[in-house]
């Protein structure tokens, strides 16, 4: 009678797997050029810097973004509580990024970098506050469907992307890219909009609807400007150096103040769409307009009209 252990197969070998895997990493490191302690503190954590939002959300609006059972009487103490937990939070997130792009610095040099970006951050807190007020306003004057303030601030997704961008788009400014990138795409999944942290945007932002957005890097948004689902403004080509690399310079489009852009448009490259300028659903757009333009979507191309003053 056979040994029904002599013809069982041989042990799967996962520590020669492991080994396999330790060998791509190091080499991949190798590759990269990275010094011998990188990620040795650590990476910045996506489910982290969600919770963090979330905190920074509820103490920018206590009383609707808060816990249910909080009043306007704890409203004070509720928000010195939430920046005392989640500010020392943030400053183990900045630091890992930090201690790994910044390693040469030495300890000392990180924590004081570290320490001036929370603090400044903290400091900038009631301005984005301001400029979120401003968001409110503009998306409840702007859709009929909007019934209060309040109905925009709980249910309207630009609006949750826009607290992550106002509060990410800052440290972004203060030499925390990936964390701001991360908080950033944290929006990107909850609510379908894509906004880099580098974007600048000015005060009264509506985006209506939302899904599909894509603002890119560098491209700056004035004042009271509109814009509705699935509208890209992004890059049209990639400059690149000698020796064949990506060049980061200004590559996405400057919308001027008051302009709407309907959904679906895309507009490419460095060009400047003119103040109070009106841009339809699906044009495709890779020139600068005057202000006061109408530009829509025909066939075969796009026509451009300079707006009648009463129109």
């Amino acid at each position: 009678m056979s040994d029904p252990q002599a013809s069982a197969p041989a042990p799967f070998d996962i520590a020669a797997v492991a080994a396999q895997l330790r060998d791509v990493r190091e080499g991949w490191r190798m590759a990269q050029g990275h010094h011998p302690q990188y990620g040795e503190q650590g990476f910045p954590s996506r489910h982290e810097l969600g919770r963090i939002i979330d905190v920074l959300a509820a103490a920018l609006f206590p009383l609707r973004l808060g816990p249910p059972d909080l009043k306007v009487l704890s409203e004070d103490s509720f928000v010195l509580a939430s920046l005392q937990s989640v500010l020392p939070r943030l400053a183990a997130q900045v630091r890992m990024e930090l201690h790994y792009i910044r390693h040469e610095r030495g300890p000392d040099a990180i924590e004081r970098a570290v320490t001036a970006i929370v603090e400044e951050m903290t400091a900038r807190l009631p301005a984005i506050r301001r400029l979120l007020d401003g968001d409110l306003q503009a998306a409840f004057l702007g859709d009929p469907a909007a019934r209060s303030v309040d109905e925009v601030l709980l249910c309207y997704p630009c609006i949750v992307a826009l607290i992550h961008h106002r509060v990410a788009h800052e440290l972004y400014l203060l030499g925390a890219p990936l964390v701001a990138r991360i908080i950033a795409e944290i929006a990107h999944s909850r609510t379908g909009i894509d906004i880099h942290p580098g974007a600048q945007i000015g005060e009264r932002f509506f985006i209506d609807h939302g899904t599909g957005v894509v603002i890119g890097q560098t491209a700056i948004i004035g004042s009271g400007v509109r814009i509705y689902q699935a509208v890209t403004l992004g890059a049209r080509s990639f400059a690149t150096d000698e020796h064949g690399q990506l060049i980061n310079e200004p590559r996405h489009p400057i919308i001027e103040d008051d302009v709407t852009i309907y959904a679906g448009a895309t507009i490419l490259g460095r060009v400047t769409i003119g103040k109070g300028s009106v841009i339809g659903g699906n044009v495709w757009l890779t020139r600068s307009v005057p202000p006061m333009s109408r530009v829509r979507q025909t066939q075969p191309s796009v026509s451009i009209e300079a707006a009648d003053p009463c129109d």
